[in-house]
């Protein structure tokens, strides 16, 4: 079994709750197929030492990820992954990815920097999903 190793990066000033940083980019490696069924998540020692975190945050965050029914813990081995959040259209190689990866590019050139990017990107993506009927915009308006 490999074990797949993922790193956590908290940001304390981006007002995002530790453990829900954790589980973010945890889906996040579940998305992109970083993590699949079968692969371990660090312990939360690992997490703690190389975050500098309490480790009832991270313990959180993985009952949080339990919850939903995307990891398990097995008692003395660890916490696995059961399911992944991947999709094929965003694999490595699919042609989605490569576009967006000449298109991230060349809004480097154009001189945007990495916060430049993610907000256009997500104001792009905000603005699709409410153009678009049954998109998230309608959903959440049912939950608020």
């Amino acid at each position: 079994m490999v074990v797949q190793v993922v790193d956590y990066r908290i940001d304390r000033r981006s007002g995002v709750a530790t453990y829900l940083q954790i589980v973010q980019q945890t889906k996040q490696a579940l998305r992109l197929g970083l993590l699949v069924p079968g692969d371990r998540l660090p312990t939360a020692r690992q997490v703690v030492e190389a975050t500098a975190i309490n480790p009832n945050t991270v313990l959180k965050a993985y009952r949080e990820l339990e919850r939903e029914g995307l990891v398990a813990p097995r008692p003395g081995l660890g916490t696995f992954v059961l399911r992944t959040l991947a999709r094929e259209e965003a694999a490595p190689d699919s042609p989605l990815r490569t576009e967006l990866a000449a298109w991230a590019a060349r809004a480097r050139r154009a001189g945007l920097d990495r916060d430049d990017i993610a907000a256009l990107v997500t104001a792009v993506v905000d603005e699709e999903l409410r153009a678009r009927p049954g998109g998230a915009a309608e959903r959440d308006k049912g939950n608020r």
